[in-house]
């Protein structure tokens, strides 16, 4: 079992979850050593504790291999085409959007997550499906890697179906809308160190919807131009110089 340890209790457990990248309700602590202050510096004793990903951590992790694992397997380009079954194809937009909350209901109670699935449109022809559950942590991964998997997945599902192109989101809780403000300073960010350098960036895979969350952000700044390279589910982003400034 992993040792962290810190000037205090709280200073050991804050290092062992920024080293997991977890919170306090998704690890185990064991206190090893409470530490000693010393006297003057003298014989001073940093605290000690172990801490392990709780099972409903560690089911999180099995989940999300599996997904990753059939994430990494290439889509072939017929999937697209072929129909599920005989009624489950070139349906009107909202009986395609019903059978993706069917859909996604079943992931989730497959995964031992059961969300309830609310749907919710905007004007921007864009429809988000939230996936309500008190377990949200165990939909969303480390660093969004579940949710990220299950709206792919979504994606390629609703293509199959539909018989018009529709764009979906998946969320859950407040997830993308965080991940919307931090998505814009990475932007901002990324252009000043393009500005700076006068290199290209290459930014890590992400959805095509956040991916458009970028090229909007910095639309605005003719000293940049942004485009995406590769295949989905790995297509990213690219922040590039405009020539005729530099």
């Amino acid at each position: 079992m992993p040792v962290y340890e810190g000037a205090t209790i709280d200073e050991a457990i804050k290092h062992g979850l920024a080293v997991l990248g977890l919170t306090k309700n998704e690890v185990e602590i064991s206190i090893l050593d409470e530490g000693k202050k010393g006297f003057l510096g003298i014989g001073k004793k940093n605290a000690q504790v172990s801490m392990e990903p709780t099972v409903a951590e560690e089911i999180s992790e099995a989940v999300e291999e599996a997904v990753e694992e059939v994430l990494s397997e290439p889509v072939p380009e017929e999937i697209t085409e072929t129909p599920l079954t005989e009624e489950l194809t070139e349906l009107d937009n909202e009986e395609a959007l019903k059978q993706l909350a069917i859909y996604l209901t079943d992931i989730t109670k497959q995964m031992g997550v059961p969300a309830l699935v609310k749907i919710e449109r905007s004007d921007n022809g864009l429809t988000t499906f939230n996936l309500e559950t008190d377990k949200q942590g165990m939909l969303i991964g480390k660093h969004g890697k579940i949710l990220n998997a299950l709206q792919y997945l979504a994606q390629v599902f609703v293509h199959r179906v539909a018989k018009n192109k529709l764009s979906v989101v998946v969320n859950v809780g407040n997830y993308r809308q965080k991940r919307e403000e931090v998505l814009v300073r990475l932007a901002k960010r990324t252009a000043e160190k393009v500005k700076d350098t006068g290199r290209p960036v290459f930014l890590e895979p992400m959805p095509a919807f956040e991916r458009k969350m970028i090229h909007s952000a910095l639309s605005y700044d003719d000293y940049i131009k942004t485009h995406s390279e590769g295949e989905e589910p790995y297509r990213y982003l690219v922040v590039e110089p405009a020539k005729k400034y530099f």
